[in-house]
């Protein structure tokens, strides 16, 4: 399984290179494609294993006034 991140920055929030350490921290490597970053699991993940991971994403970004979306994929 695979989970793509796409980012919307704030003018007035982070940089992008200070984002990209962040979600680099959290596993996420450069992605193409239509995605900012990739994480594959390397397996199937379940939804609660999902979630939490989206919780951490969330919380490694809070305050940096940074939008992001997730979407995982089997493929």
């Amino acid at each position: 399984m695979r989970t793509f991140l796409l980012l919307q920055l704030d003018s007035e929030g982070a940089t992008y290179s200070d984002v990209a350490s962040v979600v680099e921290d959290l596993g996420f490597a450069p992605e193409g494609n239509g995605y900012d970053f990739v994480y594959d699991w390397g397996r199937a993940a379940s939804v609660r294993e999902s979630l939490e991971f989206a919780d951490r994403i969330q919380a490694a970004l809070h305050g940096k006034r940074i939008f992001f979306r997730l979407e995982s994929s089997d493929e």
